[in-house]
């Protein structure tokens, strides 16, 4: 599908809904725009979402794992003794 677009002064480009439909793009979506011979690429972006961390989060992370490592012992004495009576 072709589309023509105009830019703005201030470097702005609206997609046509026609066009943004059919490539599944919809608003705040990130494009990666790129330079190449044939003219200008416009890419979907992979963005992944990122989480900072607070100190109340690192604890609860803590937790978590001290409490598994409470668990975790135990589970594998009892396998490593049903190994050992075969």
């Amino acid at each position: 599908m072709r589309a023509t677009v105009t830019v703005t002064s201030r470097g702005l480009v609206t997609l046509p809904a026609k066009l943004r439909k059919v490539l599944g793009l919809k608003a705040d979506d990130q494009l990666i725009a790129e330079a190449t011979p044939e003219g200008l690429l416009l890419r979907p972006a992979v963005t992944l979402p990122v989480e900072i961390y607070s100190d109340r989060r690192i604890r609860e992370f803590d937790e978590a794992e001290a409490e598994l490592g409470r668990f975790l012992p135990k589970q594998i004495k009892q396998k490593s003794s049903k190994t050992r009576r075969r």
